[in-house]
């Protein structure tokens, strides 16, 4: 019987496995100084309110670095991927990718559909 650390859905971390937090992280990772709040806001399509309430999350997690500073008179709002998030995302992708790689193989032989347990994600903290 293989262990809980053998198991790939393990790495499914529920903070990730949502669409809105999924694109901004996505954005993220192509921002290596950031985006502002407002380019965040754009680039996923997001309402002030719902970007706010997801970085929120993502800031408690240490995900996200959100940094708010003055430019001349007006402020601004930066967001950052955190290394640690940057590693935390990657392990994210890599076993998403594997699942994914697993259950598209399954497919393609003509094998029944493989049942994945989705409820075994770890769930997120905020």
């Amino acid at each position: 019987m293989p262990n809980k650390s053998d198991n790939i859905f393990h790495a499914l971390e529920r903070i990730f496995h949502e669409p809105n937090r999924l694109a901004i992280l996505s954005a993220l990772s192509s921002a290596s100084h950031g985006l502002t709040f407002r380019e965040l806001k754009e680039e996923c399509g997001l309402t002030d309110g719902n970007l706010s309430r997801h970085l929120k999350a993502l800031e408690e997690a240490k995900i996200v670095a959100v940094e708010k500073k003055f430019v001349g008179s007006r402020p601004r709002t930066t967001v950052i991927l955190t290394d640690q998030g940057r590693e935390r995302f990657i392990d994210y992708l890599q076993a998403l990718e594997e699942v994914l790689k697993k259950a598209a193989d399954a497919l393609a032989a003509g094998n029944e559909p493989v049942e994945l347990p989705l409820a075994r994600i770890k769930p997120a903290r905020a």
